[in-house]
């Protein structure tokens, strides 16, 4: 049901102030536009237009507050960790120029194959071919029973996978099925902690910008260290990045650590021990299910030293230096290569089909 016509016309006087005037909201202000959305009580008309002004004037970061704390109050479902020792996510945000070969999937694997616990969330893709819940999809993972068995996977192999169409129902599930443009949802979504325990994160953004941004959120919201980054690629204008770290040029980094401090630096594939490659070669297949046999042909071990094993083992690493398993960025390399190579890294995905697969 929508409100009254003077919550209408309210509401529409914040798409005003977004989109004609430019002005910033409170995050009081913020916190109830996003409320109301979530629980689908403005028109689908309005709707649309307040996401799509808001992401064009750019949140602040008071603003993507409100908006995350309306998440986590009206639509956010949770799992726990009966395992004891950290939980680890990687997630991106989308929306970068430059559209890879789904990663966060296969890394998600590897490092839970060095004995990293991992939850890892994901979503349908809203701008690219394939994305972490199409991804698992056509690998035969129960999407739609996700969350019930989820919780069983974590505690039983280490590792489960939780689509945002599921822990988020109210508006990802919704909204993510009708729209094709980035909204703040693609920002907040990967902030959030499905799992209660997850306490560590490996994230790819579409812009340097955003990683400030969300290094800032993250912490905010409880997670204890984090990685964002921004990836380039050799040869093509720096506008133009992967929402990850690259194997193919440098990647602005921001991090967080334990002890509350931020630091900003540069990572280059041989920082990893990694041979660089092109783009070319990690570039987004045609669409999801080419996506997937490319992926599980990697994990099976026929192609670890392909470029597409390099991003993934890169990715990897991150996740175990993030979550202390692993020193540095290049002992965590090495460790993801082995895991891959070695067959673990494929045998942790049959465990963890065995749960969440379809029967």
């Amino acid at each position: 049901m929508f409100g009254s016509e003077k919550d209408l016309r309210e509401f529409g006087a914040l798409i005003g102030r977004l989109a004609m005037n430019r002005q910033r909201l409170s995050k009081k202000e913020t916190f109830e536009a996003y409320r109301q959305i979530i629980l689908n009580e403005q028109p689908e008309l309005q709707q649309g237009a307040f996401l799509l002004a808001h992401i064009i004037r750019g949140p602040s970061s008071e603003e993507m507050l409100g908006a995350l704390e309306a998440m986590n109050t009206y639509d956010l479902l949770q799992i726990h960790s009966r395992r004891p020792g950290q939980v680890c996510d990687i997630d991106g945000t989308g929306s970068a120029s430059l559209k890879t070969v789904e990663y966060g999937a296969s890394a998600a694997l590897i490092a839970a194959a060095c004995g990293l616990q991992v939850a890892k969330k994901g979503a349908r893709s809203v701008t690219g071919t394939a994305a972490a819940t199409e991804t698992f999809e056509r690998l035969g993972i129960d999407i739609e029973q996700a969350i019930a068995l989820a919780e069983i996977s974590l505690a039983e192999c280490g590792f489960c996978f939780l689509p945002a169409e599921a822990y988020m129902k109210s508006s990802w599930r919704r909204l993510s099925g009708k729209m094709r443009f980035t909204s703040l949802f693609n920002l907040l979504g990967p902030l959030t902690r499905p799992c209660a325990e997850s306490s560590c994160i490996v994230l790819g953004t579409y812009s340097p910008h955003v990683s400030n941004q969300l290094v800032d959120l993250l912490q905010i919201n409880g997670f204890s260290s984090a990685i964002c980054s921004y990836g380039m690629a050799e040869g093509i204008d720096i506008e133009m990045g992967v929402d990850g770290i690259s194997p193919c040029g440098d990647s602005l980094v921001v991090e967080l650590t334990p002890d509350g401090k931020v630091s900003s630096y540069e990572l280059r594939p041989e920082d990893f021990g990694a041979r660089p490659c092109r783009f070319e070669e990690i570039a987004a297949s045609p669409d999801p299910d080419s996506n997937a046999r490319r992926i599980f042909d990697i994990l099976s071990g026929k192609k670890a030293e392909s470029p597409e094993g390099r991003f993934f083992c890169i990715n990897a690493a991150a996740m175990l230096k993030v979550s202390g398993i692993a020193p540095d960025f290049k002992v965590g390399y090495l460790m993801a290569s082995q895991a891959l190579a070695s067959g673990a890294a494929f045998n942790k995905f049959v465990q963890f089909k065995s749960f969440q697969g379809l029967k």
